[in-house]
């Protein structure tokens, strides 16, 4: 930028403008004052300006009001929005609309103050093509980092500027977006973007635990608290002291929950279940929902206190329906991860595929997307992914696998030679001993692809379907499994489990004992 850069000043308070005079001329800037709205605007309407910076509140106007109007009759203009009225969620407003960030009355850090303007020169009267490519260089490599796949949509690069500025912003923030839009990431991205980044970034899901498993959780407990509580216990607060909470479903935490929450933001202090003594913590808290937490505040289902205490700052994922040039940028990432796994190596996907794809509408978000590739991956026996491979869900066609160029002759006859290929199959002893190493996770993948796909069609078509484990069997099992998995390793499996190597060896002593009253 030119030294004869041109900015703009809106401040009713004459000492602001005198400060801005005094720092921005010695450096060869031009500077225009303005003491009230009226004033500004007669300054946009009769020169150009490469910045503004503007006061929130003025004696005659408002300061979003007046940021609106210079990037309609200026758009190359940059404005910086200055708030002294402890307005966060105005100023957070402000860059949403267009503002490229604000800053905080009175002026503790001069050389930060001159920083920013000399970075909103930079970005000044650029292309939006250039004005993309400087937002993306300064969090590119921290989405990269917290797994933010960021596509060519504009609102979802629109997003992530706005969350790298606030992020550096010390506020609670509020993510909202329906599930499987990748909430956590963003919050992630959040924190690793934040003063916090090198502190613990703690994430509990509130709709998962029952209430007295998550006040315990989130607070921690004195030994004898409550039946089985043998030790004292330091909760996620205490945890993540210094860092980042994600408090995942906000929705559906109980209303003595809420209680609880609000007093922590509120005070800083909470004491552990059972305990008699605050404990001070210092967290910054990102919270999540796919509800409208406005209505559940009408609807007296959550606190009106606790939503304030929250809503600082809002961030809206957009659905992937909403932003479908992102998902040819998606699709090849989960490709490359699959392949980085030294799974289906060098995979592709047809652009007849690619089409169904972008088609879909995605009621499962990411999430659906991610798990649709994984699936169309592992049964795709080639290097491209075709529509074949892909879900009858998304196809809208037939439920069924066919290769490319093997016809089947009727539904019927289809339904016969699959069953028959599975009995086949089944019977043979052979049969994994026939397969090469790197093929035999593909298959493992493809059978629990097929077997909640059966399922699914025998619900669909009102069939019994096997009645589901109980917890005894689920925990019989994940032990089978952990010992398949560490090759009989106690150590490991106990560590792959998340207990203790005595309580594993516990188990295994009261499994070995049902099996022999069973025989």
């Amino acid at each position: 930028m030119s030294l004869q850069a041109r900015i703009l000043v809106v401040d009713d308070e004459v000492e602001v403008g005198t400060f801005f005079c005094c720092l921005l001329e010695r450096k060869g800037y031009r500077v225009t004052v303005a003491t009230s709205g009226r004033e500004a605007r007669e300054a946009i309407n009769d020169q150009k300006f490469h910045v503004a910076v503007v006061d929130l509140k003025l004696p005659d106007s408002d300061g979003l009001f007046l940021l609106q109007e210079v990037k309609k009759v200026q758009p190359g203009c940059e404005v910086i929005i200055m708030t002294g009225y402890s307005t966060t969620r105005t100023a957070v407003r402000a860059i949403q609309l267009g503002a490229y960030d604000y800053i905080e009355k009175p002026f503790e850090d001069i050389s930060q103050i001159e920083a920013l303007i000399d970075k909103a020169l930079d970005f000044a009267g650029g292309a939006e093509e250039r004005k993309k490519r400087l937002s993306t260089a300064e969090w590119g490599h921290i989405a990269a980092r917290t797994g933010m796949i960021v596509g060519n949509s504009q609102v979802m690069n629109r997003l992530l500027s706005v969350a790298y500025k606030i992020a550096r912003k010390d506020v609670n923030v509020l993510i909202q977006g329906e599930t499987g839009t990748g909430k956590e990431v963003l919050a992630r991205f959040i924190h690793a973007a934040s003063p916090r980044c090198d502190k613990p970034f703690i994430a509990v899901n509130c709709g998962a635990l029952p209430e007295n498993l998550l006040e315990s959780e989130l607070f921690g407990h004195e030994k004898g608290a409550f039946t089985g509580a043998t030790g004292k216990r330091r909760g996620i607060f205490e945890l993540a002291n210094h860092g980042t909470l994600f408090l995942d479903e906000i929705g559906e935490a109980s209303l003595s929950i809420q209680v609880k929450l609000l007093r922590v933001l509120e005070t800083g202090e909470f004491m552990r279940v059972g305990g008699e003594k605050p404990i001070k913590t210092d967290v910054r808290v990102i919270a999540a929902t796919n509800v409208d937490l406005e209505q559940a505040v009408r609807e007296k289902n959550f606190r009106e206190d606790l939503f304030y205490r929250l809503d600082v700052v809002r961030l809206h994922l957009p659905p992937l329906r909403e932003r479908r040039e992102d998902i040819p940028v998606l699709v090849e990432h989960f490709l490359h991860e699959l392949s980085d796994r030294g799974l289906n190596q060098n995979i592709k996907i047809s652009s007849e595929a690619m089409k169904i794809i972008t088609g879909y509408s995605w009621p499962g978000n990411v999430r659906e997307l991610v798990n649709a590739i994984h699936q169309a991956a592992a049964l795709c026996d080639g290097a491209v992914i075709l529509p074949g491979h892909l879900s009858s869900r998304i196809t809208g066609a037939s439920n069924r696998f066919q290769k490319p160029g093997v016809v089947l002759p009727d539904k019927q006859a289809a339904g016969s030679s699959s069953l028959n290929l599975l009995q086949n199959l089944v019977h043979s002893g052979d049969f994994p001993a026939g397969l090469e190493d790197e093929e035999l996770p593909r298959v493992f993948h493809m059978l629990k692809v097929l077997e909640n796909r059966v399922r699914e069609a025998m619900s669909r078509r009102g069939l019994p379907c096997p009645p589901p484990a109980t917890i005894e069997e689920m925990e019989r099992e994940a032990i089978n499994q952990a010992l398949v998995y560490s090759r009989g390793n106690i150590t490991l499996a106990a560590r792959i489990l998340g207990i203790g190597r005595n309580t594993l060896y516990r188990k295994l002593r009261e499994m070995q004992g049902e099996s022999k009253t069973v025989g």
